[in-house]
């Protein structure tokens, strides 16, 4: 018992460290985005008023400052896009698509709230945006990120209607991109070279994204920001930090980094719901490279460089590269890994080394909300499925534990003849083990099997975007963010901003309740240092729990009380005596006494 009890004590101790990790790092950080995204919705609403009322004409000495998303567009003529998912526009200075609205989500759950922007223009404070052109040596001046394209085909970019843009160059070779974009996030940018010269022109097409600065992340481990790609089978991650690591080749002036690509994978940058990504035509050889340069701050880019291409004097060559910009929506991904035929595209989903698990709880979790309507319910109903699929496990260890409660006054009795010999305490155990017929061990391997299963299901809450804002009953309108209500506020009655441990919603509460009452189902532990630790459990992880997404909260609460009502049923049906009980009135009785 005391073996399976130090189990215990470290699986829980484990579950502590990653409470404190979420409550002291992730829970402030998790505030402070949420303030900085609420001080930038102000911003780009104060920001339109203004544009509203200055005057035109912004001096291209100054394109080194800092200038609102407003004027940073206004700097060049610019396409609409507008889709069903998406809004923004593309600007006719380099052909660059800049500036991009996701109309499905806001910044806040609040009415009025503005899109999530993706994409934004060179100039502003996070330029993030993807360019398409040329490199070659004999075709004189080549389109780049200042060229000034032409309209000729098109007006509002959207899911039927697509737009072609031309530029020619001084030695008479005209360029065209024709941009089509579907009904949901993937642009596919057609690039054409008509060669005008009594030669053969030699060039590369090329695609790249860039992103100004290092964006703010979570920094956990559980979930990857950064740089994401996969090549021929292969998934590769990189943290803004490895652009500078050893691997990386210093050339064309910054940190570069190439892969060659036989046929099938895709490049870009991967945030916690949202991404962009590169993706040629699968069975097109390609160079998928990482690089980072410098102007003021770092600029981190993603390339995909296609094959040379070599055009004959007075013919016309193309090529084709799509362009994911959107939201990470599981089904999406995979239907656009199937329908592309591109690799690995719904592992663009950070979903961890238990993948094998985490992505089975994902497809039920979704099964189940597509049928009940709400994601908390189907949290709930998940919990109960995973419960039942572990009830052999779970009734296996509880069994054990009972036999083992059963010996516990013939364990207590060896202890103490033999506490000053351990070699026979030790073998006056398995002598007694042996003779009921009891394996002390029996009882581990469900705890072990069990632990995985926890952390993939916290992975799929935490790292998937279906639980982002969506609403659970009563006062949880965002599941993804923590309880609002706070005990230190009278749940609503005070606003006076207690820091962020001491933001303990009615939930959390709820899920100490319910870890306490579990614990009663048991004898207090012999160790009198075990005992402290495990009383005092609930409360710490009550406090823990007040920073978590209310999501993972309300699962943990559902599983607590399942665990109590499968242990209590196990151990009746074993005859072992059911402390809860005796555990509450002991503790009223030690009160009275005091």
């Amino acid at each position: 018992m005391g073996d399976q009890k130090n189990l215990i004590l470290a699986a829980v101790l484990s579950f502590l460290v990653i409470g404190l990790w979420e409550a002291f790092i992730i829970g402030p950080q998790r505030e402070l985005a949420r303030v900085a995204a609420e001080e930038q919705a102000a911003k780009r609403a104060t920001e339109q008023t203004v544009e509203a009322t200055a005057p035109g004409g912004i001096n291209a000495a100054a394109e080194t400052v800092t200038l609102s998303r407003e004027e940073a567009l206004s700097k060049s003529d610019r396409i609409t896009i507008d889709s069903p998912r998406l809004d923004g526009s593309i600007s006719l200075l380099g052909g660059r698509i800049d500036d991009l609205n996701l109309k499905d989500y806001h910044v806040t759950i609040e009415e009025g709230s503005p899109e999530v922007t993706l994409l934004s223009p060179t100039s502003t404070e996070a330029p993030y945006y993807s360019v398409f052109g040329w490199a070659g040596t004999n075709a004189g001046t080549l389109p780049g990120l200042k060229t000034p394209w032409k309209l000729v085909e098109g007006n509002t970019l959207d899911a039927d209607s697509p737009v072609t843009l031309e530029w020619t160059n001084d030695k008479g070779i005209t360029f065209r991109k024709t941009y089509e974009l579907d009904e949901n996030y993937l642009f596919t940018i057609t690039q054409e070279v008509r060669n005008s010269l009594d030669e053969t022109l030699t060039v590369r097409p090329y695609g790249i994204i860039a992103r100004h600065g290092e964006p703010e992340t979570l920094g956990m481990y559980l979930l990857h920001e950064g740089a994401v790609g996969a090549y021929d089978g292969i998934t590769e991650e990189l943290d803004y930090d490895d652009f500078s690591d050893a691997d990386f080749d210093r050339a064309e002036n910054a940190n570069l980094k190439k892969i060659d690509v036989a046929g099938n994978g895709y490049i870009g940058f991967t945030d916690k719901y949202w991404m962009t990504a590169l993706i040629p035509q699968p069975g097109t050889p390609f160079t998928a490279a990482y690089k980072v340069g410098n102007a003021g701050k770092p600029i981190y880019q993603t390339d995909v460089r296609l094959n040379t291409i070599n055009v004959p004097a007075g013919e016309t060559a193309s090529a084709k590269v799509h362009f994911f910009a959107g939201a990470k929506q599981a089904g999406l991904l995979a239907e656009y890994e199937e329908q592309l035929g591109v690799e690995r595209f719904y592992d663009s989903i950070d979903w961890g080394w238990f993948y094998f698990l985490t992505k089975p709880f994902f497809w039920l979790l979704s099964v189940i909300n597509g049928i009940v309507g709400n994601f908390g319910v189907a949290i709930i109903l998940l919990t109960v499925i995973i419960k039942a699929v572990m009830f052999p496990l779970a009734y296996k260890s509880y069994v054990s534990m009972g036999r083992m409660k059963k010996l516990q006054p013939q364990t207590e009795k060896i202890r103490e003849k033999h506490k000053e010999d351990p070699q026979a305490m030790q073998r006056a155990m398995m002598d007694l083990y042996r003779k009921e017929k009891v394996n002390p061990a029996a009882g581990c391997l469900p705890i072990l099997l069990q632990i995985p299963v926890f952390f993939s299901l916290y992975k799929v809450l935490f790292v998937t975007l279906e639980m982002r804002h969506a609403p659970f009953f009563g006062w949880i309108q965002d599941l993804s963010a923590p309880d609002p209500t706070s005990i230190f506020t009278g749940f609503g009655l005070y606003d006076w901003g207690p820091p962020t441990f001491m933001l303990i919603g009615i939930w959390p509460i709820i899920m100490g309740i319910t870890m306490w009452l579990q614990m009663q189902l048991n004898p207090a532990p012999p160790d009198p240092i075990q005992k402290k630790i495990f009383a005092w459990m609930p409360i710490l992880f009550t406090f823990l729990l007040g920073s978590f997404p209310a999501g993972l909260v309300i699962y943990w609460t559902a599983n607590n009380v399942l665990t109590i009502i499968q242990q209590a049923w196990i151990m009746k049906s074993q005859g072992a005596k059911i402390e809860l009980i005796d555990n509450i009135k002991d503790l009223f009785r030690k009160k009275k006494t005091e």
